[in-house]
């Protein structure tokens, strides 16, 4: 089955909270990029949630997070990429989400998925080989707790109800069976900006590898119902190629043991085999216009998300990444005009 969205996307911000700073820092910095994003134009700002590890997330609780966004922001859709079901409680997770979306004025979308690694399963007291079956029956909680079911054959449902949240649910997954299970319930289907590989697909394309996710996905959608198609992907814009290059150098080669573990064969250490290696797009803005443009799966998608990770930029740099891909790289793709906000970002400099 082939699917191609409208030219037009929500186009979004993501942030694993990974600048170099303590934990109050990075928080303050995370805001500051999500403001500069939604008054550039952006529909969308996502944050992920992970455990214990700072190098690998900045962020153990992001409702806690987005409150205290949506209390500084008015207009940009505010995103859970990912809340790691497995490891939450579903009716605490309703209920938390159900009183921000309020206090959020209607602004969130709610990304769940089997996430994380095997030791903070194991910190949570789970084994993660169950990971599937625990986010199956938890999600499954969730849901009939945001429609107003019965909780678990009691006579209590959730107060405040929230059966609007049930149309802004995202599952993420690396697989064709996961796309199927998300079109399945109709949710939106979460695509990642890189893909583990096995030896076999060493070296192929991120969208070779993500179309099969997106066919398993529209063919098991029901009938009538709109498709959400989600990919993020790494971006960073810079003002000059030598500039994005050395920030991308010093963040991919830190990287590199992580995206072995995943299956990534790095045929060279040279920064353009590292940029190509991980899926990133990078460059001045005709070079990400011209590498995103060769992405079918981003043609596909009904919403693009950005982030900078893995090369990881200093701050000044990724407010200016997200100030020339909402007034550069978005509208020569064509995906969406440039926001009437843009000039007033342009005027603060």
């Amino acid at each position: 089955m082939t699917h191609r969205a409208e030219a037009t996307k929500r186009i979004g911000f993501f942030t694993r909270l990974l600048d170099d700073a303590g934990p109050a820092e990075r928080y303050r910095l995370a805001l500051e990029q999500i403001q500069t994003a939604e008054k550039a134009g952006f529909d969308t700002a996502w944050v992920a949630q992970h455990h214990f590890n700072e190098a690998e997330g900045g962020l153990p609780a992001p409702l806690v997070f987005l409150a205290y966004a949506a209390a500084r922001t008015t207009s940009i859709r505010l995103g859970t990429g990912i809340i790691t079901l497995p490891l939450e409680d579903p009716l605490r997770v309703a209920e938390d989400t159900a009183v921000l979306d309020l206090l959020a004025g209607g602004r969130l979308e709610v990304g769940v998925g089997t996430g994380g690694t095997a030791s903070s399963f194991a910190a949570f007291g789970l084994e993660s080989d169950q990971r599937r079956r625990i986010f199956t029956e938890k999600l499954q909680l969730l849901t009939e707790a945001w429609a107003g079911k019965d909780i678990q054959s009691s006579a209590n449902a959730l107060y405040p109800a929230a059966p609007q949240l049930l149309d802004r649910l995202w599952q993420a997954t690396f697989s064709s069976s996961g796309g199927e299970r998300a079109g399945r319930s109709g949710d939106g289907l979460m695509l990642s900006r890189t893909q583990p590989r096995e030896e076999s697909l060493a070296g192929a394309p991120l969208d070779h590898l993500q179309n099969p996710i997106i066919d398993a996905y529209l063919e098991a959608l029901p009938n009538g119902a709109t498709p959400r198609i989600l990919a993020s992907r790494t971006l960073f814009v810079a003002d000059d190629r030598a500039t994005a290059l050395h920030f991308a150098e010093t963040g991919l080669r830190r990287i590199v043991p992580h995206f072995e573990r995943q299956g990534h064969v790095f045929e060279s250490h040279d920064v353009e085999s590292l940029i190509a290696a991980t899926d990133a797009h990078v460059g001045t803005v005709e070079d990400v216009v011209e590498s995103l443009s060769r992405d079918s799966s981003l043609e596909r998608a009904t919403d693009v998300s950005f982030q900078v990770h893995s090369i990881d930029p200093p701050h000044e740099h990724i407010l200016r990444s997200i100030e020339l891909a909402a007034t550069e790289v978005v509208p020569r793709l064509g995906w969406k005009s440039a926001n009437a906000l843009i000039p007033a970002l342009q005027g603060e400099k």
